[in-house]
């Protein structure tokens, strides 16, 4: 198998070296060259057709953001990989980033000790980042005037990307109602991770300005950034998002990011159930994690359960969205088209655990027409302008 071809781009020309040490010592990929500012990067990009690249946020010349821009007109396909700090600002150009079309992220250490449990930290992170985004072996350079074919409207395949088949179609619909089940959700969970902030940029906003049950998010990112990311949904949805606070009342229309580093559960209270937040050991490799989430909600709410798994990497959420369907609720899933890596998704469809699979422009109308049945909201449209 060819090996992934990376281009590391960073200012620092000791950790273009620390970077390029690091991802040798893995057989599946190969640095083919290094650049110390974005200019050189984009000459260097059409010399060597990497698979990914790596792009610094702060650099001379032309920085991380400004590179990003002119790399995405030329190159619309090429993953790219943004190192960003945790501060502040870092946390701000990292959402700008993948605004702008970056695939993700990985954070630079802090307070990690030695150079060495730095690379460590850095190394596993980046590597899992590198290997899912290149599974798909997009086309390099593929042409502005020749955009890839929009997310189909028919049944997505539902092979693990494990056994590297598509050769059976997965339904849309596999689940019928059981009787008596509940056909109105009464909370909405999402969990989301790679390529997740755009698609919950698409997502929410489409549910509309007076959506009429709770929503909690669980966003695979790192304290700071949960807080930043809950304010730009509100400012684009006009929904009320904020990142979870404890003892905080689940009231229709408000939606809660979990904070990173903490656990986000729902737990039932005298005014209905509110948000409790843990640090229990991390699940999947992560805090928060999905399948906590999920599996807290399910309890809750049981048969009133909706949630929707997006576009992520790995597998958080697979076991969560088992205990609520175990328990009468319903689960919808991203389908693989439109998501960036579709790892946590897919292992939910191909465990048939999704009563749905859909592209992202079709997802907010799916839970639409379940919490107002009487409504027809054509796909892919976003909520009427009385619910928004």
């Amino acid at each position: 198998m060819a090996k992934i071809r990376v281009l590391i781009v960073d200012d620092s020309a000791v950790l273009r070296r620390l970077l390029s040490d690091l991802l040798a010592e893995d057989s599946q990929i190969e640095v083919v060259g290094l650049a110390g500012d974005g200019q050189t990067a984009l000459t260097k990009i059409q010399q060597l057709k990497p698979d990914l690249v790596t792009l610094d946020m702060e650099m001379p010349v032309m920085d991380g953001l400004d590179t990003l821009r002119a790399l995405r007109k030329i190159y619309p396909k090429l993953p790219v990989i943004m190192f960003s700090t945790l501060t502040e600002r870092g946390s701000c150009a990292t959402l700008d980033a993948l605004a702008l079309g970056a695939s993700d992220y990985v954070t630079k250490p802090a307070n990690v000790g030695s150079v060495m449990a730095s690379m460590s930290k850095i190394r596993e992170d980046l590597i899992p980042k590198i290997k899912a985004l290149c599974l798909r072996n997009p086309v390099f350079a593929l042409p502005v005037a020749h955009p890839s074919a929009p997310p189909s409207t028919t049944a997505t395949t539902a092979a693990a990307s494990a056994l590297g088949s598509k050769s059976q179609p997965l339904p849309r619909s596999i689940f019928p109602k059981k009787a008596g089940q509940s056909h109105a959700p009464e909370i909405l969970a999402v969990g989301v991770s790679t390529g997740g902030p755009n698609a919950l940029a698409e997502f929410i906003p489409a549910l509309g300005r007076n959506f009429p049950i709770p929503i909690v998010i669980v966003q695979h990112m790192p304290p700071l950034f949960t807080r930043l990311l809950a304010e730009r949904i509100a400012a684009v949805s006009g929904i009320n998002c904020r990142e979870g606070v404890p003892g905080e009342i689940l009231r229709p229309g408000d939606a809660w990011v979990a904070p990173g580093g903490f656990h986000m559960e729902v737990e039932p209270c005298l005014q209905g159930a509110r948000l409790r937040m843990t640090e229990e050991p991390p699940e999947n490799s992560c805090r928060p994690a999905v399948d906590v989430l999920f599996r807290s909600v399910s309890k809750v709410y049981g048969t009133g359960t909706l949630a929707v798994v997006l576009t992520g990497m790995g597998q958080d959420g697979l076991k969560g969205a088992e205990v609520i369907r175990n328990a009468g609720g319903s689960i919808l899933a991203q389908d693989e088209a439109s998501s960036v890596v579709w790892g946590m998704p897919g292992a939910v469809a191909t465990a048939g655990l999704a009563e749905k699979v859909l592209p992202l422009s079709e997802l907010a109308s799916e839970v639409l027409s379940r919490v107002h049945p009487h409504l027809q909201i054509p796909a892919g449209q976003p909520a009427s302008p009385s619910l928004s």
